[in-house]
């Protein structure tokens, strides 16, 4: 087989097309973004500025070397604008949530049957209406009215995606209903398409095509939330036991979502959608690399999808216009197609229950055509379905249409926020997504059972948000121990699998096992350290080499309060600090709890009686500064905020005390605290891991429970 390389001058063109398209964009999205629009306006805005209906009007020359009609170049920027759709909606993929979509079911159900149904029919009616000089060469009125009515069913998942996530709509109920009835769509259309390009092409019903499609479907999905998702886990796991890093994560993403679009379109269906399918797996993953995404999601916004976007608005010629015609027969097109997808979409709301409003919300979304309707036009075009007047009428209307959703969507959802379930779920998810600590991941657990382990459990089930899965993991022993098997029922609220290492390497077991997708890890402390230790062997190793937060409880006299007790925890201003509110906080929400949050400020108590009991008299008599008090005030004021943002009540307190330390365990024994939460930064002695004078003073007391948050060195900047 023979290559022809590309020449000089072809190369030049595509550089150049690339260099126009990707600033015009982003200049023109950027633009439509300081005017209150989504950019995916301005990038489609850019195509059109682009096209024949300006430049090529205006510069028609230029126009003619920038874009030739070379099929050659038109393949090129295809493939550009291909991958751009393909992770595009790699990333919607991703942050679908099907627990969200498995209980808004019947909702999704109705909305797809609705958006579906409604445009076929209404595009019945638009085929059987229209002049018989835009039947294409096939001059089938069936197969013509067929295809109109597939043409107005299908919705651009790849457009919505993207106007949900520039209006930052894809965490709303409607927007998740959107992205299911949005693929349901696309691949309703698409086996439609299938079957009535093979009628105009045989002049029969291609069954056997709409069979290997449907089943296809069905097998794939099955086989990516399976068999894929197992393999995709297996590798990910392996990458993070090599250390491999950010690289080989999203290596291994690219290829899962390539492999679910090479599979999607080998059935008869759009590649783009096994992508789509690969992206809900892996955002299921515990082991998803958001480093890897993050840089892919950079990639595509900043690059690649403003290429593709802007290459559909390219295809727009708005000179056609001129025809009376197909002017007319252009508005009568898009009147219908906007109107029926609302109506669609806004009956099957009513009827699953949902409010107009979201059904409106979800109509205007899913009135977006984009650029897949553009391949609809082309494949129509080709086969002998259409011709330049009707092809012309539906690349209008799929530009129309992707330009009014995101205006149509911003003037429905302004100053609605959604039922107060949505809200509550809104607003939590926008907490747990500021936390620096207490966040949906995955806890670790090291145990050979025993009261402070249990304990450990027991926090961490508190103070973590229920999604998140624990591992209790148990090195040497007896595999099916009874303390273990305590400590796993301690874990009252959440999914948790006991994993059992046989290994004489302790240390080595539990950091190979932390590298495998966990957010912290949590540890009880023995009641008697040894000499020369702060905890014991593997506890005071683990602090000292552990990549991650070490949550460690040490309990008082009560354990972790079951209900409401009283909570003590120190307003610092850190970054560990605010770790250390959020545990306090999710704590005392959980159990009814009274938090009090204090900033202890350093002054030598007064009285000659000072030195015998510090902690009383700097309770009562310790004087504070203005400005330090200044600073305290505001540390306190950013504390009364996290606490407003999680939805508790919190007392502040400024406390004078010789050390934080003994104004802590003074304020404690005043109010009575159950549980007091601290942070600690490790730093490694010769012998031992060293948290602090403070922190291992307050290790020593036995008054209450202790628990103190230790995060590796660096951790803050990550």
């Amino acid at each position: 087989m023979r290559f022809q390389a590309l020449t000089e001058h072809q190369l030049l063109v595509f550089w150049a097309q690339l260099l126009v398209l990707v600033l015009a964009a982003r200049g023109l999205g950027a633009f439509a973004r300081r005017w209150g629009q989504p950019a995916v306006v301005g990038e489609l805005a850019a195509g059109v500025l682009l096209g024949p209906s300006v430049l090529g009007a205006l510069a028609p020359g230029l126009w003619a070397w920038l874009f030739p009609p070379d099929p050659v170049h038109a393949g090129l920027m295809a493939g550009v604008g291909w991958l751009g759709v393909f992770f595009l909606l790699v990333l919607a993929g991703y942050e679908t949530d099907l627990g969200l979509v498995r209980r808004l079911g019947r909702a999704a159900a109705y909305v797809s049957c609705g958006s579906l149904v409604v445009p076929l029919l209404f595009g019945i009616g638009v085929g059987l209406a229209m002049p018989a000089a835009f039947v294409g060469a096939v001059g089938d009125r069936t197969i013509f009215t067929l295809f109109m009515a597939t043409a107005l069913a299908i919705s651009a998942l790849p457009v919505l995606a993207k106007v949900l996530a520039d209006l930052d709509l894809l965490r709303r109920d409607f927007g998740q209903l959107s992205l299911a009835a949005g693929m349901a769509n696309d691949v309703v259309g698409w086996v439609l398409l299938g079957v009535i390009a093979g009628m105009a092409q045989s002049g029969a019903v291609e069954l056997r095509h709409v069979a290997l499609a449907l089943g296809g479907l069905a097998v794939l999905l099955v086989v990516v939330f399976t068999a894929g998702q197992r393999a995709v886990d297996a590798l990910l796991m392996g990458a993070r036991r090599r250390e491999a890093g950010v690289a080989a994560a999203l290596t291994i993403v690219v290829v899962a979502a390539l492999a679910g679009a090479v599979a999607a379109q080998a059935i008869g269906l759009e590649g783009v959608l096994g992508a789509f399918l690969v992206g809900v797996m892996l955002g299921r993953t515990r082991l998803r690399e958001r480093e890897a995404f993050a840089v892919l999601e950079s990639v595509t916004v900043g690059f690649l999808a403003p290429i593709f976007f802007a290459r559909a608005g390219l295809r727009v010629d708005l000179s056609a216009l001129a025809d009376p015609e197909i002017l007319l027969w252009a508005v009568a097109v898009l009147a219908a197609a906007s109107a029926s997808k609302i109506l669609g979409a806004l009956g099957g709301a009513v009827l699953a229950g949902r409010t107009a409003r979201e059904g409106l919300a979800l109509g205007a979304g899913l009135n977006a055509r984009g650029a897949l309707e553009i391949v609809v036009a082309s494949v129509g075009l080709t086969v002998g379905v259409l011709n330049q007047a009707s092809y012309t009428v539906i690349v209008l209307m799929a530009i129309a249409t992707s330009m009014m959703a995101p205006i149509m969507l911003r003037a429905i959802v302004r100053d609605w926020r959604g039922s107060p379930a949505e809200r509550a779920r809104l607003d939590r998810e926008r907490v747990l997504g500021r936390n620096t600590l207490v966040r949906p991941v995955r806890l670790l657990l090291p145990t050979r059972g025993g009261a402070n382990s249990e304990q450990a459990a027991r926090l961490l089930d508190l103070a973590w948000p229920e999604e998140a899965e624990a591992t209790v993991l148990s090195v040497g022993g007896d595999a099916a121990s009874a303390d273990v098997a305590r400590v796993c029922a301690a874990f009252a609220t959440r999914r948790v699998e006991h994993a059992h290492v046989e290994s004489d390497d302790p240390l080595a077991a539990i950091l190979t096992q932390a590298r495998l997708g966990y957010g912290a890890i949590g540890v009880g402390a023995t009641d008697e350290a040894g000499a020369g230790r702060l905890i014991s062997p593997v506890v005071d190793a683990l602090l000292a080499a552990s990549p991650l937060p070490v949550i460690m409880v040490r309990r008082g006299p009560s354990g972790v309060p079951a209900g409401a007790g009283r909570i003590l925890v120190p307003a610092i201003g850190t970054v560990a600090g605010r770790a250390a509110l959020e545990v306090a906080y999710s704590v005392a929400r959980r159990t009814g709890g009274a938090v009090t949050a204090v900033h202890v400020v350093p002054a030598p108590a007064t009285g000659p009686r000072s030195s015998l009991l510090p902690w009383r008299r700097a309770g009562r008599t310790a004087v504070v500064d203005g400005g330090r008090a200044a600073v305290a005030a505001g540390l306190l004021e950013e504390a009364r905020g996290l606490a407003a943002e999680m939805g508790i009540e919190v007392t502040t307190r400024v406390h004078g005390a010789p050390s934080a330390s003994e104004g802590l365990l003074a304020l404690a024994r005043e109010i009575g605290a159950s549980l007091l939460v601290v942070t600690a930064s490790v730093r490694q002695l010769s012998h031992r891991p060293f948290l602090g004078h403070g922190v291992e003073r307050l290790l020593a007391d036995r008054k209450c429970t202790l628990v103190v948050v230790a995060t590796p060195p660096g951790w803050e900047r990550r």
